[in-house]
């Protein structure tokens, strides 16, 4: 793997400030940036090093990681760094979409979508979310699980999300399994009666799923459902049978 020291390729020094690290960033994006290098190969190269050098020293915890790998490896630092760190792993929180469309507004340049997608291929992702008083725009590095983590996070577990199912068992006598009608089931969760219409005909063992009264869902997302096991008690001529099939037995 290439050695690279992310202080060298911004231009910086290791005490640098917060808004130095960006300033020096925003001067080698446009640099490098492919609509102004259309004949140049090596800006695509160079811009993608500034990329992962300010995504990381723009981070305190990154930066302070690289930084102890930096006094311990040299120019080796890097090599070790990225062992822990995925592309994900770096971009993520990083507010480079920000700055390239300030860049895109004020010079004309291609903004952050087309240009990361031609970077970085169809495993980017990025996202924009409307909540009443709450609005966001980020990227990812997709898998569901990274996208579902990082809406979790900027939205404070507000994404929408189904609550759980829950299940229970139902005692019926053989007549109202046969003919069907209103049964009684009081829901220990929520404290409330229902009258649960019994389909004529029921089978023992089967089940009736009641929309929407499970437990409460997530971020404004939907409750989840109750599941009715039936099982259908025994007539008093079925129990004198069944007994005395086993006496004979």
């Amino acid at each position: 793997m290439e050695q690279k020291d992310y202080y060298k390729i911004l231009g910086i020094e290791k005490n640098a400030a917060d808004q130095q690290i960006k300033n020096a960033y925003r001067r080698l994006a446009f640099k490098y940036h492919p609509d102004r290098n259309i004949s140049n190969s090596e800006a695509v190269e160079k811009m993608k090093s500034v990329n992962e050098a300010y995504a990381v020293l723009s981070n305190p915890k990154k930066r302070s990681e690289y930084d102890l790998l930096r006094q311990q490896f040299g120019y080796s630092a890097h090599q070790h760094f990225r062992k822990n760190y995925s592309d994900q792993d770096i971009f993520s929180g990083s507010d480079l979409n920000h700055i390239f469309e300030e860049m895109a507004k004020t010079a004309g340049l291609r903004g952050f979508d087309d240009i990361f997608r031609e970077f970085y291929g169809p495993k980017l992702r990025t996202f924009e979310f409307h909540r009443p008083g709450l609005f966001g725009r980020g990227f990812v590095f997709f898998s569901r699980k990274a996208v579902l983590f990082l809406f979790n996070k900027l939205t404070g577990n507000l994404l929408p999300k189904k609550g759980q199912d829950i299940s229970d068992t139902i005692y019926l006598y053989p007549l109202l399994a046969q003919k069907g009608g209103p049964y009684a089931y009081y829901l220990r969760g929520k404290s409330k009666k229902l009258i649960v219409q019994i389909p004529p005909g029921i089978k023992n063992r089967q089940k009736i799923r009641l929309s929407g009264q499970g437990k409460k869902g997530k971020g404004g997302g939907p409750a989840g459902d109750l599941y009715l096991k039936v099982c259908i008690k025994r007539s008093l001529v079925q129990w004198l049978r069944d007994t005395i099939s086993g006496i004979r037995g």
